[in-house]
């Protein structure tokens, strides 16, 4: 699977466990149509193996952990069961781990599908796939999305209560009274001791929504500039974007004098990462001209966008799922000999930038991954930031590169 896409579940049961070469805690967590737990009982882990249709099993560090949900005993008003997974060791990140949710009937262990979520680096903790109810049918999907925040920032996203451990007092003091005004927050329970955070003379952080890979954002608040690898979720007013965006992308020669000839793509693949086609300066228009490219640059002179791509979210074909927009040096330069590249996200109606990457190291490569757009199941894309340099001079050599990076 791939992330955002999903598949009926054949089985009433389902087993889902997840491995990778460190050990992990996995847990599981039943939520209502709001996206939260009805209480801390929701949350099943390896100290509270046992939930409404729900358990947990410890693979006891030889065997992957896994969470297993019988479908018919999921009591009514829980529509979605997400599978969680964090390195057992203690600030470890999954940077250099690649861990692989494996979905299976739990009556016979035949394998339904699996999930290596992509690109994975500071996140300590990630919702790896998630089982949910749809139209009276139950349906699984991959989703990968990372915290920085370890178990404690899904828990506290999702609802369930954290324990944040009080301040020692120092020897032979007595703490004043608080102030008249400042109410006094009534006590809360961990329910896993994992999840306690630190001590911190300060009120808890914020999640660092802007680290790579830390969460997602949305289009409510206007432009949004990305970092590397991080997602923006292309919904404004709780509305998915059904509509037509223009993908710009620029650049300017390093040297003055020297022309540089970059080619800007757009590769379409399906489901399971296959290729479907792909617009560039050879093939303007692809998928009944739901995707339509400007026309080839071939020095990069000029201000503004050298190359844009037009994409009619609303008229794409529902078997693609993902976009990756690349640009490739087809004279054979090499990046570092480029200046100023980016990629911007265009309304097309209105003209408004929505999002914008700007690449601001370059490697001495012939191709780059700006940016890719991937279908979630609800409707709506989510745009992350790449800057991923490969060797391609041609779009033909980009589509391997492109398709392992979805």
């Amino acid at each position: 699977m791939t992330p955002g896409s999903n598949i009926p579940l054949a089985a009433a049961r389902v087993t889902v466990d997840v491995s990778a070469p460190v050990r992990l805690d996995v847990s599981g967590l039943l939520l209502t149509a709001d996206g939260k737990v009805r209480s801390d009982d929701d949350f099943i882990f390896y100290n509270q193996p046992n939930g409404p249709g729900v358990s947990y099993r410890s693979g006891g560090g030889s065997a992957p952990d896994a969470i297993t949900v019988d479908t018919a005993a999921v009591p009514p008003g829980i529509e979605k069961i997400v599978v969680t997974a964090s390195p057992d060791a203690a600030g470890q990140s999954f940077q250099g781990v690649e861990p692989t949710a494996t979905i299976r009937d739990a009556a016979d262990s035949s394998v339904l599908a699996t999930f290596t979520p992509p690109q994975l680096g500071t996140e300590t903790a990630l919702v790896i796939v998630e089982i949910y109810l749809r139209n009276g049918a139950w349906k699984a999907r991959a989703v990968g999305q990372g915290y920085a925040n370890g178990l404690a920032g899904i828990a506290t996203d999702f609802g369930v209560t954290v324990e944040e451990p009080a301040p020692a007092a120092p020897p032979q003091q007595v703490a004043p009274p608080p102030p008249a005004q400042a109410p006094v927050a009534p006590p809360v329970r961990a329910v896993d001791p994992r999840l306690a955070a630190p001590p911190a003379p300060a009120a808890p952080p914020a999640p660092p929504a802007a680290a790579p890979g830390a969460g997602k954002i949305n289009l409510d608040k206007g432009r949004v500039s990305l970092q590397k690898h991080q997602t923006v979720s292309l919904v404004k007013g709780g509305r998915p974007l059904l509509s037509q965006v223009k993908m710009g992308l620029g650049w300017e020669p390093a040297y003055r004098g020297k022309d540089i000839d970059l080619d800007a793509s757009v590769i379409a693949f399906g489901p399971q990462r296959n290729h479907l086609d792909s617009c560039y300066f050879g093939k303007l228009q692809i998928l009944g001209g739901s995707i339509r490219h400007s026309g080839d640059n071939l020095t990069g002179e000029g201000g503004g966008d050298d190359e844009v791509i037009t994409v009619d979210l609303g008229r794409l074909p529902q078997e693609v799922s993902g976009l990756v927009f690349t640009v490739n040096s087809f004279s054979g330069q090499k990046f570092t000999e480029v200046a100023k590249a980016y990629c911007r996200l265009i309304d097309a109606a209105s003209g408004e930038e929505l999002v914008r990457f700007d690449l601001t190291s370059a490697e001495p490569q012939t191709g780059v991954m700006m940016a890719k757009l991937i279908r979630q199941f609800s409707g709506e894309w989510e745009m992350t930031a790449m800057g991923d340099f490969v060797k391609g001079r041609t779009v033909r050599q980009m589509v391997k590169p492109a398709g392992a990076s979805l």
